[in-house]
């Protein structure tokens, strides 16, 4: 897949599985990727450090041919490229990297509105460093992805595609 696929049509990230699926417009699998959601679990609130659950659908994405591992903070590319030497010298950084699918809820009052916006919360799909376990939850709300996944699935994402957290 090196191509938008014009057949994709939504993603589906279940939590208890952790693993992300694109599916075509038949609800059919595309591929299916392992990711990381998490660590405090699912939940809605700010700052709670949780996967928001229900209908989502992709507000922004960021990265776009930029390289495989470019540092993003505050959505924009830092002008690093993640490596050990500087993982090393930010010990306990939430690393974003490679690409940036930016969530925004459907669903006012459960992760869209006062105090449960997914899209003010910055609930993203983003890359993170390959040595982090896929399998586990472990990130800080975010669904983390290896940096290949994410920029594939990247290839075939448009704006406004559907995302299901469940």
């Amino acid at each position: 897949m090196n191509q938008r696929n014009p057949i994709a049509c939504s993603i589906d990230v279940n939590l208890d599985d952790q693993n992300l699926t694109l599916l075509d417009g038949s609800g059919g699998v595309i591929v299916c990727y392992s990711v990381s959601t998490a660590l405090n679990g699912a939940g809605e609130q700010d700052a709670s450090g949780c996967t928001p659950r229900g209908k989502h659908f992709v507000r922004a994405m960021i990265g776009s041919g930029l390289p495989a591992n470019t540092v993003f903070r505050g959505r924009r590319p830092t002008g690093e490229i993640y490596s050990p030497v500087l993982a090393a010298s930010h010990p306990g950084r939430d690393w974003i990297l490679s690409r940036i699918l930016w969530l925004c809820g459907r669903e006012h009052g459960i992760n869209r509105g006062a105090g449960v916006d997914s899209f003010r919360r910055y609930i993203y799909i983003h890359g993170t460093p390959d040595t982090e376990p896929m399998g586990t939850a472990l990130s800080h709300g975010c669904v983390r992805m290896r940096n290949a996944d994410v920029i594939e699935l990247f290839e075939c994402v448009q704006p406004g595609m559907p995302v299901t957290i469940r």
